[in-house]
């Protein structure tokens, strides 16, 4: 394909008095994108750069109250992306052709070069800015419409769930605190009402998917978190029809993480629920479905049947089992009634609102409770983590620890541990035990965060696909010498007892406990469904 020509450049009113050196200058460091219709050269939320039409049509796209709409088009030699770039931001819409198009990408640092060659680029790109900010200034004044409002008491706990699987689950929704018998309410925009919904009843209402669209897959990914999402992102993007069961939102446990700081990319950290949210939407844009609030009852090792809950059945070629692992429970006397009334597994950025101006207790010292105590610190009157252990060395990351001892609302009792909880409806107070001295103390609590680690929740597998003492599934080589390897074959690196079923992420006996692990097993995996395919057809 020929680069852009001078000529060619000339005919864009941009570049139209630009000197010789100059083109030469734009025609060395544009991308020339040619784009079909449908196809996107730039997506909302993106990094910044300045996009030039040189044929064609580029429709302007932005997700508006939860519906994308048209907001704006772009024909021959107009530009798009000139306010990102003057002001530093991302994308503030989506570029797709409507017709068969040719566009040019100029990366930031170009467009400032050629500012600096031909000081008129940067007064007309100004002109340009300022008349488009009233456009981008209107759209961001729109007062969002809820998809959903979630009328109940504020810590009930059903209430609670339906909040956090509503944003969890990117569903626009606003809260509305009243006594309502102690059950949640529903209420969509067309007048619909549902006293207490189940989560996939809430789940339809908010028009999330439930229901897989066939009977027949390529490649069935049971989870949803990174490892699942990545999964089904390299099995859409490279042809096979893929679905992903899910049983509560995409983004698994590493969803619930507040800000992750070490996942490559992302150089001031990155939330959970964001990484889900992009994850899910490029899995989705390649072909890839994603049902919730459905798990898998069952599989036939045998024909790679599953057997969802409700009794729906599908078969697939290659079955991704990527469930994570659960939060574990501790084992003290009556914690079970203050689950959801102050006693909480797990913690979010939407859980944010419990610790308004409380006293907030975090029990636990890896990365995911020094998370959670950096960003509720930012909400909560105090944050006090309860350790166990000497320091928070041994499972928390430095960075963290840094973050934490330079935090003056958030305080960290090492050798300590809650034995045990009062109250009479709600949380109201907590027993700690120094065990250093062994002495136990009790204090006033209305917000507990309990995150002392996870287990892999592994029970409903056949017998046929080996685990761990831990539960943790058996792979490749260690499924080899489980004695249920019975192919004439050595399984693949992530392949189980069972040829065919994969395991991968926090599942699998002997994964790195990491979102960035997790993500790369989740590609792997995908890799070796297809020398497993070759191996079959």
């Amino acid at each position: 394909m020929a680069v852009i020509t001078s000529t060619e450049l000339t005919a864009i009113p941009l570049f139209a008095d630009l000197d010789a050196a100059q083109l030469d200058f734009v025609a060395r460091s544009v991308e020339d994108i040619r784009l079909l219709p449908g196809e996107f050269a730039g997506r909302e939320g993106d990094e910044r750069a300045l996009f030039i039409v040189v044929d064609g049509q580029l429709e302007l796209t932005k997700v508006v109250n939860g519906v994308e709409r048209v907001v704006g088009t772009r024909y021959a030699g107009q530009v798009f992306g000139e306010v990102p770039v003057m002001l530093s931001t991302n994308l503030p819409a989506s570029c797709g052709a409507a017709q068969a198009s040719r566009v040019l990408k100029l990366e930031p640092a170009a467009v400032f070069a050629l500012a600096a060659l031909a000081p008129q680029v940067a007064i007309t790109l100004g002109t340009l800015a300022q008349g488009r900010m009233k456009d981008l200034q209107e759209i961001a004044a729109e007062r969002p419409v809820p998809d959903v409002t979630v009328t109940g008491p504020p810590m009930d706990p059903q209430v609670h769930v339906a909040r956090t699987f509503l944003s969890r689950n990117n569903v626009l929704y606003e809260t509305v605190d009243s006594d309502t018998g102690g059950i949640p309410c529903i209420d969509l925009p067309d007048g619909t009402h549902l006293a207490n919904p189940s989560m996939r009843d809430l789940a339809r209402a908010a028009g999330l998917p439930v229901d897989p669209l066939h009977t027949n897959y390529d490649l069935v990914v049971v989870g949803g978190g990174p490892t699942g999402l990545t999964a089904a992102v390299n099995g859409a993007a490279e042809g096979l029809r893929t679905l992903v069961v899910e049983r509560f939102a995409p983004g698994g446990q590493a969803g619930t993480s507040t800000r992750i700081e070490n996942y490559t990319g992302f150089p001031f950290g990155v939330s959970g629920d964001e990484l889900a949210s992009k994850a899910l939407r490029q899995a989705r844009r390649l072909g890839g479905e994603i049902v919730v609030t459905r798990s898998v009852d069952t599989v036939d090792p045998a024909s790679r049947t599953l057997t969802l809950d409700g009794g729906d059945t599908l078969t697939a070629r290659v079955v991704i089992i990527a469930t994570g692992v659960e939060w574990r429970r501790i084992p003290l006397t009556s914690i079970d009634r203050f689950v959801g009334r102050g006693v909480y597994y797990g913690a979010a950025r939407s859980d944010a609102r419990l610790t308004y101006n409380r006293d907030v207790q975090i029990i636990g010292a890896g990365n995911s409770a020094g998370q959670a105590a950096v960003f509720f610190s930012r909400h909560a009157r105090s944050v006090t983590m309860i350790v166990r252990g000497e320091s928070l060395g041994a499972s928390m990351s430095q960075y963290l620890i840094d973050q934490i001892a330079e935090n003056e609302q958030i305080t960290v009792e090492t050798r300590s541990e809650v034995v045990a909880v009062h109250g009479t409806d709600d949380l109201e107070s907590l027993d700690v035990a120094d065990r250093r001295t062994g002495a136990v103390s009790r204090r006033g609590a209305e917000v507990l965060f309990m995150m002392i680690g996870a287990d892999a929740d592994t029970a409903w597998f056949p017998p046929e696909i080996a685990r761990d003492r831990d539960g943790y599934v058996l792979t490749g080589s260690r499924a080899r010498v489980s004695g249920l390897w019975t192919a004439d074959r050595e399984p693949l690196a992530l392949e189980t007892t069972v040829p065919g079923i994969f395991a991968a992420g926090d599942v699998r006996s002997g994964s790195v406990k990491r979102v960035a692990a997790g993500v790369g097993e989740g590609g792997m995996a995908v890799a070796f469904a297809h020398q497993f395919l070759a191996l079959t057809d």
